[in-house]
């Protein structure tokens, strides 16, 4: 039995530079670019989450991953 599943990862930089991967799990289907965007420049504007090595400063990406899971039975 094959299972799917899709995380969406917003991926900032902060204050050293260094690259943060926020990860949410089940984002709403057809959620678009522009509003995985929107979203990422809140959490910037607003100083929402820090890091070890800061504050979140710059949106790098946001990218859907799907992984398929093969559940192996006798």
């Amino acid at each position: 039995m094959k299972t799917s599943d899709t995380d969406l990862d917003l991926i900032f930089k902060n204050t050293v530079g260094k690259k943060v991967i926020l990860n949410v799990e089940e984002p709403k289907k057809g959620i678009t670019k522009a509003e995985i965007d929107a979203a990422m420049q809140t959490i910037v504007e607003n100083n929402v989450f820090n890091s070890t090595g800061g504050d979140l400063v710059e949106a790098v990406e946001g990218r859907l991953r799907t992984t398929t899971l093969d559940v192996v039975e006798e």
